[in-house]
């Protein structure tokens, strides 16, 4: 029997390896130091081995940490998505690297820009050849429609 909490909007991108979901504990007003807890018990019973923050602040790393995961801080600057991607592909192939590494992207929310970059690194990665079925992919592991910014975010 699995103890903690699921992440909001938890979803396997790559199951087993590569994980989104909303910020950890909750963003802003919603944060909840107990969710927190009870999330980082759940990924931890999980298996995840690092945890990706594209948040604009370092909150949580700490946390992170001494839960046992890799805290990895990249925060992602509105207006410089395009340019911020290519260090994002790096640095998430670079946590995926070994076995038994699996990896919790998060931002705040879920948004175009954190569903752009997973499957742009789909792309990049060489799991997907074309930005198109990449796109739809994404689309249909994330259930969400996604926008010119998030399109604009996989290589092709």
């Amino acid at each position: 029997m699995a103890t903690g909490l699921m992440p909001r909007e938890f979803t396997w991108v790559i199951k087993g390896r590569l994980a989104v979901s909303e910020r950890v504990g909750g963003y802003g007003d919603h944060h909840r130091r107990i969710r927190r807890e009870e999330e980082l018990t759940w990924l931890e019973e999980q298996g995840f081995t690092a945890v990706l923050s594209l948040c604009p602040a370092p909150d949580g790393l700490v946390h992170y940490r001494d839960a046992g995961f890799e805290p990895i801080h990249m925060p992602v600057t509105p207006g410089a998505e395009a340019e911020f991607a290519p260090a994002f592909f790096e640095r998430l192939e670079q946590a995926l690297d070994g076995d038994r590494a699996t990896v919790l992207v998060h931002r705040d929310f879920i948004d175009d820009t954190i569903v752009g970059l997973l499957g742009g690194y789909l792309v990049a990665s060489g799991m997907l050849e074309s930005p198109v079925q990449a796109t739809a992919i994404i689309q249909e592991i994330s259930g969400r429609p996604l926008g010119p910014l998030g399109r604009s975010l996989i290589p092709g």
